[in-house]
């Protein structure tokens, strides 16, 4: 008899993404924590700290700023960058980020996990404040794509009000 394989408790927020770059370009600006706020849709700021480590200025519910410290964990060139707030253990947000070769020569695929506080509650309570980390990271993942293949994020889902809108030039009037 076969038994169904166990559920996992924690159960974290994840997606994936194929982008049309080379995995070392991938790799390489989403290393910089420099251009987090580029595509990240609350970070405001990222500003080095430390060799590893960085503070970052984010934008929270009913534009709260909070500002958290961010260190990466482990590194694999072009495979794996693991990063984490600096909180008390167990009370820590991970990110795990995967970088893949695509299908296509020039394409990679990117896999990002999230794990945040206590489990499926803080999931919940992250998405009753608005901030559902699932719909998160996917979004993070295509404003990602956009920057990379297109120059310009336009995708302003999940993202704080304003960021990403396109500034339209118009005529200057008298």
């Amino acid at each position: 008899m076969r038994h169904p394989p166990p559920r996992r408790r924690d159960n974290p927020a994840e997606a994936r993404v194929t982008i049309e770059r080379g995995i070392a370009d991938v790799f390489n600006v989403y290393r910089d924590f420099h251009n987090l706020p580029r595509f990240l849709g609350d970070v405001m700021a990222s500003e080095q700290i430390g060799p590893t480590t960085f503070r970052w200025t984010i934008r929270g519910p009913l534009g709260v700023r909070l500002r958290s410290t961010v260190r990466l964990t482990e590194e694999r060139t072009n495979q794996l960058l693991r990063y984490e707030t600096t909180a008390v253990p167990g009370m820590r947000t991970q990110w795990t980020v995967r970088f893949a070769p695509g299908p296509d020569p020039g394409r990679t695929e990117v896999h990002e996990v999230l794990k945040t506080p206590f489990g499926r509650l803080g999931r919940i309570a992250l998405t009753l404040a608005g901030k559902p980390p699932a719909g998160e990271v996917a979004a993070n993942l295509r404003r990602l794509k956009q920057l990379l293949e297109t120059g310009e994020v336009t995708d302003t889902e999940h993202a704080v009000a304003g960021k990403f809108e396109r500034r339209s030039v118009g005529p200057s009037r008298p």
